[in-house]
């Protein structure tokens, strides 16, 4: 594991240097989802301490096997609004927050808890039914209602890129992304900075186009059982 992350490493500099940009901008977020507890392990022993889970029993079962250690589990598959209580009690960040129905349910979770969570707004940039995310059009007016829910904390946006080996419509999702970003600050939403977009195969595509987080599991861990 320890030759694929510096593998990764080396590929997230050449990405950024292609970019002129350097390679501080850009946090690797490691996808421990399916992998065990073993493996997970082997990471952490490398010095990585953020994960992303994609289901919330999985992020309460990581929180528990781990509680001894430092480590930050981040939520970033589709959240049902049921699992909003292990979503406010485990996760450090949420990068899935796609409709205002899960917002109020974490809002309410939250404040039992009596802690706030970062999030970023999932929005969907691929034409693909299969996936999740808020329409691009409505992403302001969702920032909007956010304002009224002060448990969470807006950082950024995240997008899955359409599943094509078609490069030019993979980096349309992401520069969409970034495009959808700038509005949002524009219009004085200055709390959403970061950029989650990019994953093992795409990440280089996603650095060339403003990614500050990178989602890598497969590239990692190795390849899914």
């Amino acid at each position: 594991m320890q030759s694929r992350l510096h593998s990764i490493e080396q590929r997230i500099e050449q990405a950024c240097r292609q970019a002129g940009r350097s390679a501080s901008e850009v946090r690797l977020l490691p996808v421990s989802k399916t992998f065990s507890h073993e493996r997970v392990q082997q990471a952490i022993d490398l010095g990585l301490t953020r994960f992303g889970e994609n289901r919330a029993q999985d992020l309460r079962d990581r929180f528990e096997h781990f509680q001894d250690q430092d480590l930050q589990w981040v939520m970033i598959g589709h959240a049902q609004t049921n699992k909003a209580k292990d979503i406010a009690r485990y996760a450090s960040e949420l990068q899935s927050l796609d409709r205002l129905a899960l917002a109020e349910s974490l809002q309410a979770r939250l404040t039992l808890e009596q802690r706030q969570l970062p999030v970023f707004i999932q929005v969907k940039t691929a034409q693909e039914d299969s996936k999740f995310g808020l329409p691009p059009e409505q992403l302001l007016s969702f920032l909007t209602q956010l304002k009224n829910l002060d448990t969470l904390q807006p950082v950024g946006l995240m997008t899955m890129a359409t599943q094509t080996d078609d490069q030019t419509e993979v980096r349309r999702c992401f520069a969409q992304l970034r495009q959808l970003r700038d509005q949002a600050l524009e219009a004085g939403f200055d709390t959403v900075q970061r950029l989650s977009m990019g994953m093992s195969g795409d990440f280089e595509l996603a650095i060339a186009e403003g990614a500050t987080d990178i989602r890598v599991g497969s590239a990692l861990f190795g390849e899914r059982g």
